[in-house]
């Protein structure tokens, strides 16, 4: 295969995939915008080392760069967010998609839509990156303990313990299980 033909069937793969890289990449960074770069850098990456691609399953080994270029951004741009919880970002929430339905209704899914992505954004990374490839990518434990890099008893546990601080922080009467801490304050921190 010439560079041509490497390079389109590249993007061919890549580009089937790319809603799954932004998602990650959005959810990890917590940030639409930050997101973007992210896979752009990700997928420079990828098209770079993609001759190294042996026809294993591309989108568990497209994830795992996006992953990688997520946590070295993570790093080099919010390094208190590799070890903190997250935070309260308003980015957790925009996206939601208007509804044809009566207005309470939509405003009522709307709000429990908001309450469950503030949720997931407050999961430390750890337990955030795992529920996001299980529950909104659904990928199966395999693939997520290879884009991981972790045992496949680890990406259970964490998904068993992100769940549970999930159900927590929606009960009705829930105090926040985790301490959501505001932009402002994260700057800061730094």
């Amino acid at each position: 295969m010439n560079d041509d033909e490497t390079r389109r069937r590249f993007e061919r793969m890549a580009l089937q995939h790319l809603d799954a890289a932004y998602n990650l990449a959005r959810w990890l960074t917590r940030n639409e915008h930050d997101a973007q770069d992210v896979v752009q850098e990700a997928w420079l990456r990828a098209a770079h080392y993609f001759g190294g691609f042996r026809g294993e399953q591309f989108r568990p080994w497209w994830l795992t760069i996006v992953r990688h270029t997520c946590y070295g951004w993570l790093k080099d741009n919010r390094p208190a967010e590799l070890v903190a919880p997250a935070g309260d970002d308003a980015e957790a929430t925009e996206g939601v998609a208007p509804s044809s339905d009566e207005p309470h209704e939509a405003a009522v899914r709307n709000a429990d839509r908001a309450q469950i992505n503030h949720a997931i954004a407050a999961l430390p990374i750890d337990y955030r990156e795992v529920l996001v490839l299980r529950e909104l990518e659904d990928l199966p434990y395999k693939d997520i303990a290879r884009i991981a890099d972790i045992p496949i008893g680890t990406v259970m546990s964490r998904l068993s313990r992100a769940r549970g601080l999930l159900r927590e922080a929606l009960r009705p009467d829930a105090r926040p299980a985790l301490r959501a801490v505001p932009m402002s304050q994260r700057g800061a921190k730094r």
